[in-house]
């Protein structure tokens, strides 16, 4: 399964270009939570400093991790794509502070001995994994008081759970088939409230006025609590 994954994922890194080399205030690196150029919040959501240690789940290409090592943070970043993290270091390769793992997210979690000061998601990890599974630990691996934040596409009025994503690859190929997790904002922050993330809130940024598409997307931010929470 993990090799039909990353095989699914590889195509995804095919279809999709490089980052700009500049963003529309002429910034070099920059942090974006949606899907939508120049629109939303930045990095300020993640409450980090220089010399914290973030962790972003589904790193991709890095464009938001190459960010914030400019930042002065250690960003480590995980993709079960090997294609992704080429695209990666092939765009940022003069970046100091970027560290890159290939592999599973839940096994990187696990096996790591690091305690994150954040982690994020954007469009990644938060949406194709069970957050039955996610959640535990990520809270397991992230300091008390530090910030769990992702993004992802708002769901389907009535299709919540377990869903299906469907990956174009070859032309002569059927479309690759990975599973999301889409819920409401509120049952967001009823997940995580019990996962030990007592603080959070769970918003839909609109598209921008000028954009013609209209789906807008969902950004959640979560403080892990001060206890330790059950596996």
């Amino acid at each position: 399964m993990t090799d039909a994954r990353s095989a699914a994922w590889d195509a995804y890194s095919q279809s999709k270009p490089q980052r700009r080399q500049t963003n529309a205030k002429g910034e070099n690196t920059w942090f974006n939570w949606t899907q939508y150029a120049d629109h939303g919040p930045g990095a300020e959501l993640l409450a980090l400093n220089p010399g914290d240690t973030a962790l972003d789940l589904g790193c991709g290409a890095g464009g938001n991790l190459a960010h914030l090592a400019t930042l002065g943070v250690k960003a480590v970043g995980v993709d079960i794509s090997a294609k992704q993290l080429d695209k990666a270091r092939e765009r940022w390769p003069d970046v100091d502070g970027m560290e890159l793992h290939q592999g599973e997210a839940l096994a990187y979690l696990g096996e790591t001995f690091t305690v994150f000061d954040a982690m994020f998601s954007v469009f990644g990890v938060a949406w194709f994994t069970d957050p039955a599974l996610l959640l535990p630990v990520v809270h397991a691996t992230l300091r008390p008081g530090g910030v769990f934040a992702f993004s992802q596409r708002p769901p389907v009025e009535g299709c919540y759970g377990c869903q299906a994503s469907y990956i174009p690859r070859g032309p002569d190929e059927d479309p690759a088939i990975v599973k999301r997790w889409d819920y409401r904002p509120d049952t967001w922050c009823s997940l995580l409230k019990g996962y030990g993330f007592p603080e959070v809130t769970a918003t839909v940024l609109l598209a921008p006025e000028q954009d013609k598409r209209t789906t807008g997307t969902l950004l959640v931010r979560a403080v892990r609590g001060d206890h330790a929470h059950p596996l």
